[in-house]
């Protein structure tokens, strides 16, 4: 009887789960999401299934997810396997000729094999690169005033190809790669690509998936992490000037997007399987939400 009861408990609470999910997928159905999908999600396999898992639900339920893929380790192994070292600055890898060839190379492997680990799992995906369509348009980014080569600032994003793939009803990833009006090759910060693909989108919801569990108020205190953040509240953090590394540019673009229209945006720890799921279908969720000010919370307790 025990075993029953217990196994009834289970079932409830699945159904508990799943009811507390309905006015969110209410609430964002047929509506844009854009997930950065990098940092340790990307080089662990059980990870990296679970996030593809997380996205083609997402599909399944009735949103229209596009994924934006980094690919920062895998490029600094072949560029060390090629004889060469890996140069950053300011958190900007300096990509001359060579270093650019093996960065698109990289970043197209990278893309296909997440196409593959969709359909897998029963979704149509089409990978496209920044270059396809004239999707991102871009000029060269210095580092503090200093030339690092092929790495581009997006000026512009055409995101046809992007509407016509998910009227399509395919699921598009897109590697962070662009043009310049003279048509040459540049690598692109991935966040800065998916900052930018969803303001163009009008994306209702931006997530980043992420090596750390959030904003803090005291990055040195994991007490302080901070479940909800309205814009005009991110920007005070920032003058605080308790932001640093590499999350200060990651603010300035969830920024950036919400003052340009995305509704929310998500920073992730994408080392917890299933985080995506886990922040946008429950009412406490896990990471940092960061909203607009005149947003509502949806919760629904």
């Amino acid at each position: 009887m025990a075993i029953e009861e217990r196994s009834m408990d289970e079932v409830l609470q699945k159904a508990s789960v799943l009811i507390e999910a309905l006015p969110y997928i209410q609430r964002f159905n047929r509506k844009i999401i854009v997930v950065k999908y990098g940092g340790s999600a990307m080089v662990d396999d059980s990870l990296k299934r679970s996030v593809i898992e997380d996205v083609t639900l997402l599909k399944l339920v009735g949103f229209k997810p596009i994924i934006v893929h980094g690919g920062g380790k895998e490029i600094s192994r072949w560029v060390e396997k090629s004889g060469m070292e890996p140069r950053f600055i300011n958190g900007l890898r300096v990509t001359d000729e060579p270093t650019m060839e093996i960065a698109e190379m990289v970043l197209n492997k990278v893309n296909k094999s997440l196409v593959q680990l969709v359909e897998q799992l029963g979704v149509l995906a089409v990978g496209v690169s920044g270059k396809d369509g004239g999707m991102l348009k871009v000029e060269k980014k210095y580092a503090d005033g200093e030339d690092i080569g092929y790495v581009g600032d997006i000026k512009e994003v055409n995101p046809k190809i992007l509407y016509d793939l998910l009227e399509k009803d395919f699921l598009p990833i897109v590697a962070p790669i662009g043009l310049d009006d003279a048509y040459n090759t540049y690598n692109i910060n991935a966040d800065d690509a998916a900052c930018a693909i969803a303001r163009a989108v009008s994306a209702e919801k931006l997530a980043f998936l992420t090596d750390i569990e959030g904003v803090y108020k005291d990055p040195q205190d994991s007490s302080t992490l901070i479940s909800e953040l309205p814009v005009s509240e991110a920007k005070e953090l920032i003058g605080s000037g308790f932001i640093g590394g590499g999350m200060l540019p990651k603010l300035h673009n969830c920024i950036d997007a919400i003052d340009n229209g995305v509704s929310r945006v998500h920073i992730l720890d994408g080392r917890i399987p299933h985080c995506l799921l886990l922040e946008i279908f429950t009412n406490k969720g896990i990471g940092t939400a960061i909203l607009g000010d005149k947003e509502t919370k949806y919760y629904h307790e």
